[in-house]
């Protein structure tokens, strides 16, 4: 695994604003994530789903998804409606790697497949995340969570 930082992006260099939402109907149960990407006036929507998945798996793939889009690079503002996300990758994942994926009570860490994907998607881009309250009016939070929600609701068609 290459240990090197990503190269610095440009001090005044705009950063690609990230909305991402995932969520299951029931949870866990049929799942969906969604994704917007906006840089310079220019916006790319992704958005997925899966069968049996739990909420936060939805979170976690929406996000590394997300990053994993970038080509280069990046600043980035990343805004997610997950605590869950947001401190996992802000906080928590420190402790978890060095008690080898485990929990503050010697527990395996839940998701640790997409922790690890998210955190390889991380590592190229210099990623602000900013939490913002789900189903609060947010414009481009309520649309990640319409890609989301259309996701999964084809799943069944």
């Amino acid at each position: 695994m290459d240990s090197d930082p990503p190269a610095p992006a440009e001090a005044g260099e705009e950063p690609v604003r990230i909305w991402t939402d995932g969520g299951c109907k029931p949870n866990p149960g049929p799942g969906g994530w969604g994704a917007i990407l906006c840089y310079r006036g220019r916006e790319r929507e992704l958005s997925g789903a899966e069968p049996a998945t739990t909420n936060n798996r939805m979170e976690l793939t929406a996000a590394a998804m997300a990053l994993e889009a970038l080509t280069r690079p990046c600043r980035v503002v990343l805004h997610t409606d997950s605590e869950y996300v947001r401190n996992g990758v802000t906080r928590w994942h420190t402790g978890w790697v060095r008690r080898n994926w485990r929990n503050a009570a010697g527990d395996p860490v839940a998701n640790v497949d997409l922790w690890q994907r998210l955190l390889a998607a991380e590592k190229r881009h210099q990623v602000e995340w900013r939490w913002v309250r789900g189903h609060a009016g947010d414009p481009m939070n309520e649309r990640a969570d319409q890609l989301a929600t259309s996701a999964r609701e084809n799943l069944r068609r």
